[in-house]
């Protein structure tokens, strides 16, 4: 039964799985530490240390998700980066505008400052290799599940799963790299100030 299941030919559906080696779960546990380092520092407020941990050539991008006919996900279900609308679309100096309006205490949408707190789980490594430079960058999925308090009444939560590409450099893991899928077609929260 294995040789029927190495000879099918691996379909686009389907991720091709690292070989789960002492490296893979060596470097899954530093990403993973990196993950759940990043939302703390992200539900503690403390965005000048996460700002930190961001390279200079961040690519930071939330699609919209649309309702579409079965069979249609693959090409209609999310926009696509720099040619439609999309939630987010950012590098790394507007995460940090966006940051500094925050802690000025003068931000319509974060006065009072909202209560979050982030899950982070599933994180998988789906490619390990060497950039230009020679540092180790890595492809990593994982889900989330955020849930946003403000005032008395205000509640959300917000669900779905990243794409990150995490970068090895002399100061540390940084991400390089981000798509958050939200998986919901309607934004049923007021804003997007927080970060995901």
């Amino acid at each position: 039964m294995s040789d029927t299941l190495e000879a099918t030919a691996p379909t686009e559906s389907v991720a091709r799985r690292l070989p789960r080696d002492a490296h893979y779960f060596e470097v899954k546990r530093e990403i993973e530490e990196f993950l759940y380092d990043e939302a703390n520092l992200l539900d503690e407020r403390r965005f000048k240390e996460w700002l930190a941990t961001l390279a200079e050539d961040l690519r930071y991008f939330m699609p919209m998700e649309f309702n579409v006919k079965f069979g249609e996900q693959a090409q209609s279900e999310l926009t696509k980066r720099e040619e439609h609308m999309s939630w987010f679309n950012e590098g790394k100096w507007t995460l940090t505008k966006r940051a500094e309006q925050i802690l000025t205490g003068v931000h319509w949408a974060e006065e009072p400052l909202s209560r979050v707190c982030r899950l982070v789980t599933n994180v998988q490594l789906s490619a390990i290799e060497a950039n230009a430079a020679g540092e180790m960058e890595v492809n990593v999925s994982s889900r989330f599940m955020i849930y946003q308090n403000r005032c008395e009444y205000e509640q959300y939560y917000f669900v779905g799963d990243r794409m990150d590409r995490i970068r090895r450099t002399t100061a540390g893991w940084q991400l390089a790299s981000r798509e958050i899928r939200l998986h919901q077609n309607v934004l049923l929260s007021k804003n997007l100030s927080i970060f995901f």
